[in-house]
């Protein structure tokens, strides 16, 4: 079961959706595994704006499913600004939708560097006929918090992308 944090984060993109003229959206998930998507599905109704979401927790499944090049992984590395940004362009290539969201990062307790930390997170977010933005953040936790603060700042960055104004 999704926590109630995340369930009211899903309810505000969700209510981002109907005000964006029932826009259609998807995801792009890595570190998060799928969170994003299921705390959409646990509201009812949620497919009337979910159309589908990705979960390209490897390298490959983020090249055969949504288009990253594999160059620009290995230049960039999968934990990257380009890397979350191609998977958001990548959303509204493979899926039939208005808008999405990508998330890509390190939720550990493994796999760190100096460079890219545990909890540093890359987010992303595309939109029909909009520059794609992008944001990152290290956050502070084990591994649930991570990925829980990585999924509700998905969530937060969808809405926000749906709420601008032409």
């Amino acid at each position: 079961m999704v926590d109630d944090d995340l369930i009211r984060a899903a309810h505000r993109l969700l209510d981002a959706c109907k005000e964006a003229g029932n826009a259609i959206i998807g995801t792009a998930e890595s570190c998060t595994g799928g969170l994003v998507s299921a705390a959409l599905t646990e509201i009812p109704g949620s497919s009337r704006w979910f159309e589908r979401g990705f979960v390209t927790y490897s390298n490959a499944a983020k090249t055969d499913l949504l288009g990253v090049p594999a160059t620009l992984i290995a230049s960039h590395g999968a934990v990257s600004q380009e890397v979350a940004m191609a998977m958001a362009d990548g959303i509204l290539t493979h899926a039939p939708v208005f808008a999405g969201v990508a998330v890509t990062g390190i939720a550990g307790p493994d796999g760190g560097t100096p460079d890219k930390p545990v909890g540093l997170v890359h987010f992303a977010a595309a939109r029909l006929g909009y520059e794609t933005i992008h944001g990152w953040h290290v956050f502070p936790g084990n591994r649930a918090a991570i990925r829980k603060a990585a999924a509700l700042t998905a969530f937060d960055l969808l809405t926000r992308i749906l709420q601008e104004k032409a």
